[in-house]
């Protein structure tokens, strides 16, 4: 009932001068004897009149409740240790709890965490009246704010607004040890949700405590007392975000010595479970914890210089505590080496002034260890190291696909007119075969750079190692042989045929690893029947048929405390910088996907075999070929590059396609000028009328005329401007039903997002050729008509 007054109280004033106007109004009237219209509108100038003096109450009501219920809010948040504010819909404070510091404008609150706190602090306000909560976050270096909103109080319209601080890494480093910490930023004091577990029920008593101490100036180790005679222990460590952190020990007894009195310092110093260390004025370690002597492999009585102690700074130790000293290095962190413990050992270090008597020049290091983070950038450094090269894999890739179509289209248009006694023939042959050799080069430098989806087909084990020594020979090197032995008997297997070949480069590199001085690899391949389960390892192998493939080094071999763990991502035995970790992983990871198996067995300086195993598909499964399987054979589909006069004659061309009359017109969409060349030239010998355009804008200006009739599109699927599915998503609007064959030199697994946009596209990757190209525009045509011919039955 109160919403709608409330909602006219903010025209109260409006009301009244309203009412006062017609009021004069109605005077006017009744003056000039018009006394039947001045009561009407003297009657809705007392309307409106009390209309107003109904807004001015219920606003006076509206702010008295807002303040009481503000107040009540913020008593109830008294306790929290961070600020929280209460104001309402225009973001005018009505309270605040004692956190906030007297500061209740959120607007003065964010100063400094943004540019324009108010426009900030104004679309906060819009946003949560439309969504009741909101949330967000400012950073300034290691330091963040989250500001949380939410409405409360319906229609008198109150927003609690919680101030939280943020550290980059989950928290304060201090927080993650579970320690009771009191933080100090300013003049105010917040305990750490430790703290808050610690001395439920006496915050109150423990920061009154603590700012009495730090008001008299107390800083390092000293006593705190609380009612009921109990005494806690507290330190003040300083912080590298420039804040200040007091450690409160557990609660105990204090000793006889009175109330209040302090430990002995050394002994607190000792056991802070924090490394701290002292730098005198030339440079030399002078008091040091338990905790900083562990870390830095220094004992109780050494006294050597800073700069014997840690190393890998970039510029000398001393300059650097000059820095300090001067001011200009104090409370920035440095990852530092220690030089004196057995391994290796990386630390973090803040440098802060010393005080107290004979302090001069003297500095405290704050040291924590940093040996977990500096191996989780080299990591990182390595990981980012690699997808760098897979992107540069993938660019290069599209590049090479594009001039491998153009040299192996431009063969296969020159073939057409020649047999094998023409004299060009054979020289031609060898440029189409050693562009499908760089094709495949492409597809093997891929499976490197990217996690591909699965593509199963029926796969000649023979054959593909076969086509693989190539590439394995220039992989090992000079000074080691690469030996390739089939069993006659060995079956075909269902796979992916570029992660199968990944895998066997991965162990391949492995095993020329493992061979610093030279040697033989061997891959070998063996029929297996398994007539019961057996059992190999932690894994059980079902009875069955199996294709192996075993790969035999003759390198150092692995230790057999560390073969179980060969399989484990990131691990490795190669020096830090020369391996990621991550190839014997991926190759588990493929082969457990295939359906596979995969063991290694190692004897150490004798050598390693690792063994795949596969279950054989039957005989007919090569026969018939999935829909997946390899192209059709054409002139250029020979395997081998070995050069004509060892091959004997050259074998017999497959015949050319056939050349037809068709009607149909071609969109054929092409930003590569020799590739567009080859494939128009190349539809237009099947009788097909092509339309040629260099990118989508212009195949979109041919398509605005209605009068051109288009049957199918071929477009690229990446072009400058709009690509290859943007442009074809808009033709189909005016276009419905048209058949789309997408071309790229990229993976279809890498587009399948874009071309996930036309439902009904087909993918020929690049390089194709001419018969590619032929039969998967006729096959789309013909899938055209069939689907015309259905609609034109029904």
């Amino acid at each position: 009932m109160l919403e709608p007054l409330i909602r006219l109280a903010a025209g109260g004033r409006v009301l009244a001068f309203a009412s006062i106007l017609i009021a004069s109004v109605a005077l006017g009237l009744a003056i000039a004897d018009l006394d039947w219209a001045a009561m009407v509108v003297a009657t809705a100038s007392a309307t409106l009149a009390l209309l107003a003096i109904a807004a001015m109450l219920v606003r006076t009501y509206a702010a008295r409740r807002r303040r009481f219920v503000g107040a009540a809010l913020a008593r109830s948040a008294a306790t929290d240790p961070d600020p929280v504010v209460v104001t309402d819909l225009k973001g005018r404070p009505c309270a605040a709890n004692p956190a906030a510091g007297g500061v209740a404008d959120p607007a003065e609150r964010l100063h400094g965490w943004c540019v324009d706190a108010a426009q900030v602090v104004d679309s906060l306000l819009v946003e949560v009246r439309r969504r009741e909560a909101t949330t967000r976050e400012f950073w300034r270096q290691d330091r963040g704010m989250r500001v949380s909103l939410h409405s409360v109080e319906g229609a008198f319209g109150l927003i609690v607004w919680h101030f939280s601080t943020l550290m980059r890494g989950g928290g304060r480093g201090l927080d993650v040890l579970g320690l009771p910490v009191v933080t100090r930023e300013g003049v105010q004091l917040r305990l750490n949700p430790a703290a808050r577990a610690a001395f439920m029920g006496e915050e109150a008593e423990v920061l009154e405590a603590l700012e009495q101490v730090l008001d008299a100036g107390t800083s390092g180790v000293f006593a705190l007392s609380l009612p009921g005679g109990r005494g806690i222990q507290a330190v003040s460590v300083p912080s590298r975000d420039g804040l200040a952190d007091i450690v409160l020990l557990p609660p105990r007894a204090l000793p006889e010595g009175g109330e209040g009195s302090p430990a002995p310092p050394a002994s607190v110093f000792e056991d802070i479970p924090v490394a701290l260390m002292q730098i005198d004025a030339e440079g030399r370690v002078g008091g040091s914890n338990r905790l900083a002597r562990q870390l830095l492999g220094l004992s109780g009585e050494e006294a050597p210089f800073f700069s014997e102690v840690v190393e890998g700074l970039g510029r000398p130790v001393p300059d650097w505590l000059d820095d300090a000293r001067a001011g200009r290095a104090l409370g920035r962190p440095e990852v530092l080496r220690a030089t004196l413990p057995q391994q290796e050992t990386f630390v973090q270090i803040i440098l802060r002034r010393a005080t107290g008597q004979n302090a001069e020049g003297a500095l405290v290091a704050v040291i924590s260890d940093a040996t977990e983070l500096k191996s989780l950038e080299a990591r990182f450094v390595q990981s980012q190291k690699m997808q760098a090269i897979g992107q540069l894999a993938g660019g290069i890739a599209h590049d090479f696909n594009n001039l491998l179509t153009a040299i192996s289209g431009h063969c296969d248009l020159l073939l057409l007119n020649r047999d094998r006694f023409d004299p060009d023939y054979n020289d031609l042959l060898q440029i189409h075969q050693n562009a499908n050799r760089a094709a495949a080069l492409v597809r093997q430098l891929l499976a490197f750079s990217r996690k591909q989806t699965l593509k199963p087909e029926v796969v000649s084990l023979e054959s593909l190692l076969e086509e693989l020594t190539h590439l394995l020979t220039r992989l090992v090197g000079e000074r080691i042989t690469l030996t390739l032995t089939h069993d006659p008997a060995l079956a075909a297997i269902r796979a992916d045929k570029r992660q199968l070949e990944q895998v066997i480069m991965n162990l391949v590199v492995n095993a020329r690893d493992a061979m610093p001085m030279g040697g033989t690899i061997r891959i070998e391949t063996e029929a297996l029947h398994l007539l019961d389960e057996h059992e190999h390892g932690r894994a059980r192998l079902p009875a069955g048929d199996y294709a192996l493939i075993r790969v035999i080094d003759q390198g150092i071999g692995i230790p057999a405390d560390i073969i179980d763990k060969i399989f484990e991502p990131f691990f490795t035995t190669k020096k830090i910088g020369e391996g990621t970790g991550l190839g014997l992983s991926t190759a588990y990871g493929i082969v457990k996907q295939m359906g596979g198996y995969i063991f290694a067995e190692s004897i150490e300086g004798a050598g390693t075999t690792f063994t795949l195993y596969f279950a054989a598909e039957p005989a007919e499964a090569l026969a018939d070929p999935a829909p997946v399987a390899a192209r059709p054979e054409e002139p250029a589909a020979a395997p081998s590059a070995a050069p004509l006069s060892r091959r004997g004659s050259a074998r017999p061309r497959s015949s050319p396609p056939p050349v037809t009359v068709n009607s149909a017109a071609i969109l054929l969409v092409e930003d590569e000028a020799p590739v567009r060349a080859f494939a128009a030239r190349a539809l237009r010998l099947q009788g097909y009328q092509v339309f040629e355009a260099q990118d989508g804008e212009q195949a979109l200006d041919f398509l605005r005329d209605p009068a051109l009739r288009v049957d199918l599109f071929v477009t690229d699927v990446i072009m400058p401007g709009i690509d290859g599915p943007g442009w074809v998503a808009e033709a189909l609007e005016d276009r419905p039903g048209t058949p789309v064959v997408f071309v790229s030199g990229y993976t279809e697994d890498s587009l399948s997002a874009a071309m996930g946009r036309i439902p009904g596209s087909v993918f020929l990757g690049k390089p194709f050729s001419l018969k590619d190209l032929s039969e998967m525009i006729a096959r789309e045509l013909a899938k055209r008509d069939a689907l015309a011919g259905v609609a034109g039955e029904g």
